[in-house]
């Protein structure tokens, strides 16, 4: 039996640790797939963000090239026939005096054609204007701004283009709103700081720096963030999965222990109920034997009336005997499952007078009382009450061996309790059986001597009784030697 216990919980503890290491592996590869993805995200964010950002800018630029050619004093938009095919051919020419002026300048008009356009005009209408300018603005943002070149298509033209580059630059407040914006669709809320002045000691994660100039690759214009640590940002992400898995794993482990404290009670019930049959076969065998021997006697041998008398007696006090002990088993499990009632009112210094005086302990009991409480009144069931501090008091004299037996029996109170103290000058009680006495069927083991009568059931009683009053019973060393039973009852 003992070796399918050990087996049993061998195979169990590895069943837990499977589980446990499962569960820990599984949160590491999330923590991992966790991290990963969150680094993954935000320089992919950022990179987008700075797209847009970009694409913002561009298209404001776009609408400068337009207000540009819109304006007559500046560009002077004209068209004509005068070519092989006949086709309208667009020219754009500087108005400006100072580009007309500077002779070293050679660009002085831009001119192209529209495939798309198919009317024949010698003379520029304001619907052609604006149908050239829009597509000049397209083709100048498809080739110089997403390329970075600046073409010269007049000198004032190109200078201007030349300018807005070197004036562009990232708009930090535009790109933040845009990168919260593109964290927010990968499901990533975190706070961030682009470009930080310092880098931070604590863990921050810091992404790629992406290039912000509008003439790449000729200008560098770097932009970064500064995002919380990824440890942090996974625990706060992924915090009631890891209480869920932390509480999963405890309730394993409570359910693991659970299972062995059963299996070791069941083990120490085994032993007690050994103890028990143990016990109890020398506790009725006495009595069993006296009854058989003594009724033989009156079957085989004639005796007088004085003779019979006595055996009978004999009869009759080890029958008593027996059912004294009936009595005791039934009533110990009873109060395990019904309980008792509590409705007497005690009076507790007339009832520890009237044990003393019922056990015939007069000449061995000391009784004190603290001043000015020689009312001890409580509410519960005085037969069970008596009979529980009546074991106590057999239990001090039973196992007392000294020469000349004392218990001295101590009474206190507060607002909330009353206290009994109850202390002999036996051996004593060592440390390690002080909880155990309390268990029922349980005697300090003394291997085969039984000089001292009893099953196990008074201290087990005497507790049960005690917690039925909502109270409680403590051992405690009586020094020099001794023990001492205390007993607290609430008022």
């Amino acid at each position: 039996m003992q070796k399918k216990i050990v087996y049993t919980l061998i195979l169990m503890s590895c069943c837990v640790l499977g589980i446990i290491g499962l569960q820990l592996y599984w949160n590491y590869q999330n923590y991992k797939t966790t991290v990963h993805n969150f680094k993954r995200d935000a320089n992919t964010a950022l990179a987008l963000a700075v797209d847009q950002e970009a694409a913002l800018r561009q298209q404001q630029f776009v609408l400068k090239v337009k207000q540009w050619l819109t304006d007559t004093s500046f560009i002077r938009i004209e068209c004509n026939t005068n070519n092989r095919d006949s086709a309208t051919v667009f020219t754009i020419q500087d108005v400006h005096p100072r580009f007309l002026e500077d002779t070293a300048r050679k660009t002085k008009f831009f001119q192209m054609g529209m495939t798309t356009f198919k009317q024949k005009l010698k003379k520029i209408t304001p619907a052609a204007k604006i149908l050239f300018i829009n597509h000049f603005a397209n083709r100048v943002f498809k080739r110089d701004i997403e390329s970075g070149n600046i073409y010269y298509y007049t000198q004032g033209l190109g200078d201007s283009i030349s300018k807005v580059f070197d004036h562009s630059k990232l708009n930090i407040k535009t790109l933040s709103a845009l990168y919260k914006k593109e964290l927010q669709k990968k499901e990533i809320s975190s706070d961030f700081t682009l470009n930080p002045k310092y880098v931070m000691t604590n863990g921050h994660f810091l992404t790629d720096k992406v290039n912000t100039a509008l003439r790449k690759p000729y200008e560098i214009q770097p932009v970064w963030a500064s995002l919380e640590n990824p440890n942090h940002y996974y625990l706060k992400e992924m915090k009631w999965l890891i209480i869920s898995s932390l509480l999963l794993v405890g309730i394993t482990l409570s359910c693991f222990y659970y299972t062995i404290i059963t299996l070791f009670n069941q083990h120490k019930l085994v032993a007690l109920k050994d103890q028990f049959i143990s016990n109890m076969t020398h506790e009725i065998n006495t009595p069993l034997a006296s009854i058989q021997i003594t009724t033989e006697a009156l079957q085989k041998f004639p005796a007088d009336e004085a003779i019979r008398e006595n055996y009978l007696n004999i009869i009759l006090y080890q029958t008593k005997k027996l059912i004294e002990l009936t009595k005791e088993i039934l009533t110990s499990a009873k109060l395990e499952t019904l309980g008792f009632t509590k409705d007497d009112n005690i009076e507790l210094n007339a009832l520890l007078l009237t044990l003393i005086n019922d056990l015939k302990l007069t000449d061995h009991i000391h009784l004190k009382y603290v001043p000015n409480t020689t009312v001890q009144l409580i509410k519960g069931n005085q037969i069970h009450l008596y009979r529980a501090i009546a074991n106590v008091l057999e239990n001090a004299m039973k196992y007392n061996n000294s020469l000349v037996p004392r218990i001295d029996i101590h009474i206190s109170r507060n607002q909330k309790e009353i206290e009994i103290r109850i202390a002999d000058n036996g051996p004593g009680i060592a440390d390690e059986f002080k909880q155990r006495i309390f268990d029922p069927f349980y005697r300090i083991s003394k291997g085969n001597v039984h000089d001292i009568k009893g099953y196990g059931l008074g201290l087990s009683y005497v507790k049960k009784v005690v917690e039925q009053h909502r109270g409680t019973i403590t051992v405690l060393d009586n020094q020099p030697i001794g023990s001492i039973f205390m007993i607290k009852l609430p008022i």
